[in-house]
């Protein structure tokens, strides 16, 4: 099993940089280079406690889905995704929020995963899958710290109808 942990420092309030990590539509324009976009379960908005989304993209030349459901909650500091359903043997996204005083917020993700076909998959975890996905969560958290720390912009992202807005 591997293990990435990242941290990402956005000048933008914990409940705004929690929602918009949340947020469907945003994950899917943090993706654009892969086409990943949701096909089942929650497709648009933000996902919430116990909800599932599939999402369908391109890895590796190869069309991939894989269905993730928010296992564990607490607005606005942390929640976990796990994947459900998928090529890899376990996947386990962990996200915290912690105010960074004046300086906005402090996020922090820790990804586990274990790819299939030991002990072939242990040599595509080290060679190729970490370094893919660190990647990818990279560019994906460069995406939501624009937009967190925009004007305006992350306004479209979060649906202030159903109570979710944020400062």
């Amino acid at each position: 099993m591997q293990q990435i942990e990242l941290v990402t420092k956005i000048a933008a309030p914990v409940e705004r940089c929690f929602l918009l990590s949340l947020s469907i539509d945003l994950h899917v324009e943090s993706t654009k280079r892969t086409g990943e976009r949701a096909i089942a379960g929650v497709t648009r908005g933000l996902i919430g406690p116990g909800e599932s989304v599939t999402w369908r993209g391109r890895h590796f030349g190869v069309m991939l889905t894989q269905t993730t459901r928010i296992t564990a909650y607490e607005r606005p500091t942390y929640f976990q995704d796990s994947m459900t359903r998928g090529a890899f043997r376990s996947f386990v996204h962990d996200h915290f929020f912690e105010e960074n005083g004046n300086e906005g917020t402090i996020m922090r993700d820790t990804l586990r995963f274990e790819a299939p076909l030991r002990p072939i998959g242990f040599l595509a975890e080290k060679l190729v899958l970490r370094g893919y996905l660190e990647r990818f969560l990279r560019e994906r958290n460069e995406v939501i710290r624009r937009v967190a720390q925009s004007t305006n912009d992350w306004r479209r992202y979060i649906d202030t109808d159903k109570g979710d807005a944020a400062p």
